[in-house]
């Protein structure tokens, strides 16, 4: 079975944060040119929220609030439930069902040190069933 470990093996246990204060738009900027659709936040090394793309349509947008002049701290989701490396894949995607979220933070002895999302549990998934194929194709190929 896959863990989270395995996911932080192929992507990187890369953290992209921001700190309470920041802007909503600068963190928005920030997950524009990385390409990401999510920002830990953060004060020194204390997680304190995640701040989402659904966190700002639903918490920014359609409450008439302004980007520049809000806070992440304002608009972050916060209790949301951590996995740590050694979790399953399976464990996170139920979790992540039950709670209808797209994102876990990641915990190692209580330390933030990474992040996992919905999309990485599907390539994971994925490139399961690839190297099960291939195992399989192999093991066919190998009886004739």
């Amino acid at each position: 079975m896959k863990k989270v470990a395995d996911i932080l093996a192929h992507k990187g246990a890369r953290v992209t944060a921001v700190g309470p204060q920041t802007t909503v738009l600068d963190a928005l900027r920030i997950m524009a040119d990385q390409n990401i659709g999510s920002v830990m936040v953060v004060d020194g090394n204390q997680y304190l929220g995640i701040m989402t793309e659904r966190d700002y349509s639903r918490k920014v947008i359609l409450k008439g609030k302004s980007s520049t002049d809000t806070p992440v701290a304002e608009i972050m989701s916060t209790g949301m439930p951590g996995v740590t490396p050694n979790d399953t894949v399976e464990f996170c995607m139920e979790v992540m069902s039950d709670k209808n979220i797209r994102y876990l933070p990641i915990f190692e002895n209580e330390q933030l040190v990474g992040i996992v999302s919905i999309n990485d549990l599907v390539r994971e998934t994925i490139r399961t069933h690839e190297e099960t194929i291939t195992h399989l194709k192999d093991y066919l190929h190998s009886g004739i």
